[in-house]
């Protein structure tokens, strides 16, 4: 990073700024299991039609989902899978950070462990 410009580290500033949201956070967890449609992800995530479109938009135009179109529906999916290791390597310094404090630490670590079990076992396929 050091050797970048302000507009170049501006768009990085962006790319963890379209990251800084649960919601957005809750979106990317539910597309670890694959495609899903802006219904399914609704149902998911709890949150409305016109919130869930509003966050995968942006999500989209910092390139963390694609989309594709199929009859009347979008299906998103992640757009690097690297972003995943970004979020684990991330509660992996909080948990380390809050270490001992009210068991911060051990629900990162298990969370973690979850996820990469479960992208373990999607390579595996």
């Amino acid at each position: 990073m050091q050797k970048l410009d302000d507009d170049a580290l501006e768009l990085v500033a962006r790319y963890f700024a379209a990251l800084a949201v649960p919601v957005r956070l809750k979106l990317l967890n539910a597309l670890r299991e694959g495609e899903r449609n802006v219904g399914e992800l609704t149902r998911l995530t709890g949150c409305t039609q016109a919130n869930v479109s509003k966050h995968l938009a942006l999500l989209a135009h910092n390139g963390l989902v694609a989309k594709s179109a199929r009859g009347t529906s979008v299906y998103y999916r992640i757009g690097d899978a690297s972003t995943y290791r970004l979020c684990d390597m991330v509660c992996g310094q909080i948990a380390k950070h809050y270490a001992g404090k009210a068991g911060l630490e051990q629900m990162f670590a298990l969370s973690a462990g979850r996820q990469r079990d479960k992208a373990l076992s999607r390579a595996r396929r």
